[in-house]
């Protein structure tokens, strides 16, 4: 993630409004406009009970209300969502170098220590979790049950400290092949790659740092590039079409009603935001409460979570 001293400066400013506006009134019921927003309040547990992706088809109609439930507060610094078959919620922590779940009693088990940044997380139906470690540019697996992950692929760029250079964030399950969706930042190219490792196909290139993907029901992936302002969608045949307009785009998600979900992380934007996909029409959804929004995803009763690592929450939005 990116950060200069203004931006920190207003983070800071930020949090202390986060602060007074927790202590209002608990459950706040928003409506999605350019302007909307969402405070959000305490709740013990995710009510999730599934991580099927939507499959609905765009001609349903989508929630125009949503409750901001309260999840997690205080606990290390939530970044990258996932949420398993069994509807657990799993983050990642890349300040602290840990893969955690927030359990149903609200509280969090520690899955794997001592990782070098941890950032974008994959749970397949096994259990298996597939991690990205951004300081090597790697991907780690973690079996069920293990402490310790193995490293499954190092990728091709290589991180540097320099802006829009560091390394893989974000990466993304594509059901429809069965693959990987990976993006490397420090080359700006796109990979997809098989769950053992060993194939890496590339999928797009010309990125100014791809971070968060998502992959929707006919195989067309949707990928955050943070520094280049915009998102990308790639069909199957490789065909591209840019989304630009956004600050710092740093997750994606597809709810399965033909709306993409975008996190931007931008300091005048920090919002969760929905674009119509074939209009390219968008709303605000939520942006009170934030300070780097970073995690995303949705769940199959369209169940929206979003984890903040700076002002170290995680929020859940309920249709109404």
């Amino acid at each position: 993630m990116l950060r200069s001293e203004h931006s920190r400066i207003l983070s800071a400013l930020l949090f202390c409004l986060l602060i007074l506006s927790a202590c209002g009134s608990a459950g706040s019921a928003i409506t999605p406009s350019p302007s909307s927003s969402a405070s959000p309040v305490h709740t013990p547990s995710p009510t999730s009970t599934a991580s099927t992706p939507p499959t609905a088809s765009s001609t349903e109609v989508v929630a125009s209300h949503y409750r901001s439930h309260l999840l997690l507060r205080g606990y290390g610094r939530p970044d990258d969502l996932a949420l398993d078959a069994q509807g657990n919620l799993f983050f990642s922590d890349a300040h602290n170098g840990t893969v955690n779940r927030l359990n149903r009693d609200g509280t969090v088990s520690v899955l794997a220590r001592g990782l070098a940044a941890p950032e974008g997380l994959v749970v397949l139906q096994n259990g298996t979790i597939i991690i990205a470690e951004q300081r090597t540019n790697r991907l780690l697996l973690l079996m069920p049950g293990a402490q310790m992950p193995l490293v499954l692929r190092t990728l091709p760029g290589a991180p540097g400290s320099q802006p829009c250079k560091a390394g893989i964030d974000g990466i993304a399950f594509d059901r429809t092949t069965q693959t990987l969706i990976v993006p490397d930042s420090p080359t700006g190219e796109v990979y997809r790659m098989s769950l053992d490792g060993r194939t890496l196909q590339p999928l797009a290139s010309g990125m100014v740092r791809p971070v968060g993907a998502s992959v929707d029901g006919a195989g067309n992936v949707y990928v955050a590039d943070e520094c280049g302002q915009a998102v990308w969608r790639i069909s199957p045949n490789g065909h591209k079409i840019r989304f630009g307009g956004f600050g710092m785009p740093d997750d994606v998600a597809w709810d399965g009603h033909g709306n993409l979900l975008v996190i931007d992380l931008a300091p005048t934007v920090h919002a969760l935001i929905r674009m119509q996909l074939a209009t390219g029409q968008r709303e605000t959804l939520a942006s009170q409460g934030f300070i780097e929004p970073q995690g995303l995803v949705i769940d199959q009763h369209d169940h929206i979570y979003v984890a903040d690592d700076y002002a170290n929450m995680i929020v859940e939005f309920t249709p109404t």
